[in-house]
């Protein structure tokens, strides 16, 4: 027992030695570290003399530790803003006052006098106070006149541009005509065009959707060229109808243009597949329809202009 009462008492006095030891290091560390209070600086002022409300700047040479704008400023004299030249260190202060007097300004452990003259009193009775005068006017130059011009006309001239541009956009006329070839007859246009594609060689090469839409569009469009039959807004049965209407249709050409119609359709919406003569037949039957058409057309328009008198019987 008397053993572990002794060790008891020699812990407890090491361990208020290691204590010691520790706070008198932690004093010595604070005690060592300056503060911006009682650091020493080198400084300098640009003038120690101002007006009420003007700045002065404070330059401190490089050290360890800048002093702020908030340990810079006291009652009487206020920091305004801070930067650092980056080649030499030095830290450059804004300064300034609104309070007129002497003022002992204290930068770390160091201070500097600072004398802050008041504004001086106007006697406003003695001052003859002048209205303000009225504005000089100058008269214009040539070259401010054609200045004034140039933007006037410029001005006319881009609205004018404006409205001929808008004008001719508007009647979809370009503003450049060229000369344009005369159109041809639907007839002739019709066979150009089926020609056109019989040398495309579509089908021939796995297209046989595009080669049928393109023939039948080529015989829509010579319908509604030749006849006035809109049939590029009509479907087959419709466009059927209203050739069926026409005085000079005949029945064989009425089955041709069906048979035309209604094998494009099953290609385009049923995805069949007609025989190879199928093709070229379609082909034939359109440049036959065109032709035979056209020609019944000329036939009875040539028939309107010149009838026939009836003979006098006796």
């Amino acid at each position: 027992m008397n053993t572990l009462a002794k060790l008891s008492i020699n812990m407890k006095k090491i361990l208020i030695v290691v204590m010691a030891l520790g706070w008198f290091h932690l004093a010595s560390a604070q005690q060592a570290e300056p503060t911006p209070s009682t650091q020493h600086y080198q400084f300098a002022l640009d003038s120690n003399n101002i007006m009420l409300g003007d700045q002065t700047v404070l330059k401190i040479e490089r050290t360890n530790t800048y002093p702020t704008l908030d340990d810079l400023t006291n009652s009487s004299i206020i920091a305004l803003r801070q930067w650092v030249d980056t080649l030499d260190g030095t830290l450059f202060t804004a300064l300034t006052s609104f309070e007129p007097g002497e003022h002992w300004y204290h930068i770390g452990d160091d201070s500097v006098l600072m004398t802050v003259n008041d504004v001086p009193n106007v006697d406003t009775t003695s001052v003859n106070i002048r209205d303000i005068n009225n504005i000089m006017r100058q008269p214009y130059t040539f070259g401010e006149i054609m200045h004034v011009l140039v933007y006037f006309w410029a001005f006319w001239i881009i609205v004018a541009a404006a409205v001929f541009a808008f004008c001719y956009f508007k009647r979809n006329k370009p503003l450049i005509s060229t000369p344009q070839a005369p159109k041809l007859p639907a007839d002739e246009q019709a066979l150009k065009d089926l020609e056109a594609l019989r040398l495309k060689q579509l089908w021939q090469q796995g297209k046989v959707k595009e080669y049928h839409t393109e023939l039948t569009d080529t015989l829509r469009q010579y319908l509604e060229g030749a006849f006035g039959i809109q049939s590029t807004e009509m479907t087959t049965d419709q466009t059927l109808e209203a050739f069926h209407s026409c005085p000079f249709h005949r029945g064989a050409t009425e089955s041709m243009l069906g048979q035309i119609l209604q094998t494009a359709d099953m290609v385009k919406f049923a995805k069949s597949e007609p025989a190879p003569y199928q093709h070229d037949l379609a082909m034939k039957q359109a440049v036959d329809f065109v032709t035979q058409t056209s020609q019944a057309a000329k036939q009875a328009a040539s028939n309107e202009d010149n009838p026939t008198e009836p003979s006098n019987q006796n």
